[in-house]
């Protein structure tokens, strides 16, 4: 494949040799008999800036989307301000240009504040430099239903998305962990399904009759799974993300206290995984979103009820996938860009993003090596946070390089250096 200003200029045998032997400057990238994919797409990210950036900043957390093979995020809106105002969203938007490691795509806030009660002005911040494509309270859940009702319609003029965080909050007064029997021997509140199906039962309803699209975040429960075949029987605009982890983990993981295990909706039992990977295959969930959720060590490290909910995701994603859904053979691996790229462009309707692997097209682009192991240390991830529940875990599956239009973000595990000479770690 020959790369030339930032698109894709010819592929075939021969093109990179032609090429070098015309221009010296030619930089060359051997993918070793690797796989190439069209550059991931993050919908669900936590880059902490502006507020929390002991945690993370857009430079440290673009770092680790990139060794993770993205080429674009979108930032959730739970900063500090709340990226509720064209002023926020704007700010997030053209910091993550300056840093260019990834396109930094900012989330609105539907609601002021994330107070769930007055609508933010999600017309400015569509309007905004950053043109902000969707909108979400993710940590929150848009509770009240003329609020989410009224988010719905007045989204469906601007023509963006709102991303609901499912939870009932009156079911999930204290629960920390999934309401079942491990939850129940290990003496923590319980977190019912419940409160996860009946939110996404009624947003389908309500996108239904204003004509909005819908999109569910980090989808937990077989419960879950059949209600959105539901939705999309009726011909209802819903879709739905899972994460790395909600595939992988289940909720045997707590037995040892760990709060790197704690995560906002909590790992769920064996069979809900089962459900959830299924569902991935079949096309029901739509794509794996990484729920990037950086911590500092102290609000990690303290009782299991009082620790911080999230984990880290972004560089792990990939070969999570790859061994629940790839290994048994649920996807091949052009349903590993189905799910990690294609769909999540098509879904926040990013032009350049997710695009096929063709002349003409867009040149952002990731290579894997799926046979190359490599072991999860969180103090060696690009994050500012070690929050990881893989430390230790041997990975198969790497990124040999990412590229963002035709530049070279990534490469043998070492980010670039950040366009505007940020420090990223």
């Amino acid at each position: 494949m020959l790369v030339r200003d930032g698109m894709i200029a010819a592929i075939g045998a021969g093109v990179a040799d032609d090429a070098t032997d015309t221009d010296t400057d030619t930089e060359v990238i051997d993918g070793g008999g690797g796989v190439l994919l069209p550059g991931f797409v993050d919908m669900h990210t936590h880059l902490r800036e502006p507020g929390r950036e002991d945690t993370e900043t857009i430079a440290s957390g673009s770092a680790a989307a990139a060794l993770g093979g993205y080429t674009a995020v979108f930032a959730m809106a739970n900063t500090d301000p709340v990226a509720d105002s064209v002023v926020v969203t704007d700010h997030v938007h053209a910091v993550g240009r300056q840093v260019g490691l990834v396109d930094v795509h900012p989330v609105g806030a539907v609601t002021v504040g994330l107070g769930g009660t007055q609508l933010a002005e999600m017309g400015t911040m569509a309007a905004g430099t950053a043109g902000v494509r969707m909108f979400s309270d993710d940590g929150k859940c848009v509770h009240d239903p003329l609020v989410m009702r009224r988010a719905l319609e007045y989204a469906r003029g601007l023509d963006v998305l709102i991303a609901q965080h499912a939870e009932e909050p009156r079911l999930t007064v204290g629960a920390v962990a999934h309401e079942g029997p491990t939850a129940a021997r290990l003496g923590l509140t319980g977190w019912p399904r419940s409160a996860e199906e009946s939110i996404v039962a009624r947003d389908a309803i309500l996108a239904r009759d204003a004509g909005g699209r819908v999109h569910i975040c980090h989808a937990s429960t077989a419960g879950t799974v059949e209600i959105l075949k539901w939705a999309r029987a009726q011909g209802i605009s819903i879709s739905a993300e899972v994460t790395p982890h909600h595939l992988l983990l289940d909720d045997s993981r707590l037995e040892t206290y760990d709060a790197v295990n704690k995560v906002n909706p909590p790992l769920r039992e064996a069979s809900d995984c089962r459900a959830l990977r299924e569902a991935l295959a079949e096309g029901v969930i739509d794509c794996v979103a990484t729920d990037h959720a950086p911590h500092a060590a102290q609000e990690k490290c303290c009782e299991f009820a009082n620790a911080r909910p999230g984990m880290l995701g972004l560089q792990t994603a990939l070969p999570i996938v790859v061994e629940t859904m790839v290994t048994p053979g649920l996807l091949d691996w052009r349903g590993v860009a189905r799910v990690m790229s294609e769909r999540p462009a098509q879904i926040t309707r990013l032009p350049d993003q997710g695009r096929p692997i063709a002349v003409g097209e867009p040149a952002n682009l990731t290579i894997v090596d799926p046979e190359t192991s490599w072991v999860v240390r969180g103090d060696e991830l690009a994050s500012r946070s070690a929050n990881t529940p893989y430390e230790e875990m041997t990975m198969t599956a790497t990124v040999v390089a990412t590229v963002l239009r035709g530049r070279i973000t990534a490469r043998d595990g070492h980010a670039a250096v950040p366009a505007d000479g940020m420090e990223t770690l």
